[in-house]
């Protein structure tokens, strides 16, 4: 597969999804935004658009780039509409049955030899890819958030992921401008084994008043070297998210280190979700991802 000029599709337009559309927008492939809320692709392509209009503003990308990027993405509620795709990049709900059934549904609509990518960071890539009647080409591509300003992405084949579809996978993260590990197909890959745990002890850092989530920020990005701090990072990822993967991580590991400090579900519940609710550890103005 030639990874230049491809049609992408790229189901669920939250931060995860939307983050994933505009990095391939950006790196010039025809991008389709696919979400079954009308309301919700409303706001993952304004995500996208003020994204790069920030990245204007900040001189990192010409006007006339941000608007080719643009113009490339559209938007769908209907998945016929990605027949086209030579790529199907899943990033919907964390919910195993939602994804393999959207698999099986688009092997009758897109083209046998499209590659399709599942974005879990919890589930079996084989479990998904068992949804589709050729599993053959279903590859696991986790991407780091945020997904616009993180470079990594970690590849993990399922159970029957065939060599083809691995290597057109890295060709286009590749195409992207992603630096790729690849990993095994197992709860929370490399990235989530770390990081799930880390960032619980820090919110249990802050509940215990070890510290303030200025400092405990502080602390990280000074002393460990840290492009953010943990708060500053679980605001992007939003702490419905980070409920939702260290819950999951915890129900198959059965690590304590998993399991979210109680400070977690009270923010969920208050709807302090981070920057995309305004209001998580930290307060903002503006609700979409920062430009680069």
């Amino acid at each position: 597969m030639n990874a230049e000029h491809k049609t992408v599709a790229v189901l669920g337009a939250g931060t995860m999804g939307s983050g994933i559309a505009t990095v391939v927008a950006r790196a010039g492939h025809r991008t389709l935004l696919f979400d079954v809320n009308e309301s919700n692709l409303a706001r993952g392509i304004d995500a996208v658009h003020g994204y790069f209009d920030r990245s204007v503003r900040l001189g990192k990308l010409s006007e006339a780039d941000a608007e080719a990027a643009k113009g490339r993405l559209s938007g769908t509620t209907e998945l016929a509409e990605l027949a086209p795709s030579d790529v199907v990049i899943e990033a919907v709900f964390e919910d195993l049955q939602l994804k393999k059934e959207t698999f099986g549904e688009l092997d009758g609509i897109v083209s046998p030899r499209a590659l399709f990518h599942t974005n879990t960071s919890t589930l079996s890539v084989t479990g998904i890819a068992s949804g589709s009647r050729l599993p053959e080409r279903v590859v696991g591509t986790h991407y780091c958030n945020p997904a616009p300003l993180m470079k990594l992405v970690e590849v993990a084949d399922g159970r029957h992921t065939a060599d083809w579809a691995h290597k057109a996978t890295r060709e286009f993260l590749a195409s992207l401008g992603k630096t790729t590990v690849v990993t095994k197909d197992r709860p929370g890959f490399i990235v989530n084994r770390f990081l799930i745990p880390w960032e619980n002890s820090c919110i249990a850092a802050l509940e215990t008043g070890l510290g303030s989530k200025e400092s405990i920020d502080a602390a990280v990005t000074g002393a460990l070297g840290h492009p953010m701090g943990p708060f500053r990072l679980l605001d992007i990822v939003g702490m419905d998210i980070h409920q939702q993967v260290a819950t999951r991580l915890y129900e198959q590991l059965r690590d304590p280190r998993f399991f979210p400090p109680p400070m977690v579900e009270r923010m969920v519940a208050a709807g302090d979700l981070g920057r995309k609710t305004g209001r998580g550890f930290y307060t903002y103005d503006d609700t979409r991802l920062f430009g680069s």
